[in-house]
């Protein structure tokens, strides 16, 4: 992670991480990621896009855990990053009891 994304992740964990400190939050930076495209504003989204780039938010919703983005923000970053094959939104992660 450059210098530069770990700024602007730091100041993005501290907004959005708010339960834990912005360096414990930056242990897990695609956590962090995660929680601003799932409820981050359009202006702190924009930000993250251009500082991380659309791959690594790719790698993002590729490895989010059941929970980490609601159904809303799955579908739109899944057409907004070019992940849907003929409008198709795979189905978002679920628990596993048992």
């Amino acid at each position: 992670m450059s210098p530069r994304e770990r700024k602007v992740l730091r100041e993005l964990a501290a907004k959005y991480i708010w339960w834990k400190s912005p360096d414990e939050a930056l242990q897990q930076p695609e956590r962090v990621a995660a929680q601003v495209m799932d409820i981050g504003d359009y202006e702190d989204v924009q930000r993250l896009a251009k500082v991380v780039g659309e791959e690594y938010l790719r790698h993002v919703v590729a490895g989010a855990g059941p929970g980490q983005l609601n159904e809303r923000s799955w579908n739109y970053w899944h057409h907004r990053l070019g992940l849907v094959k003929r409008g198709r939104v795979p189905p978002m992660p679920r628990r596993k009891f048992g």
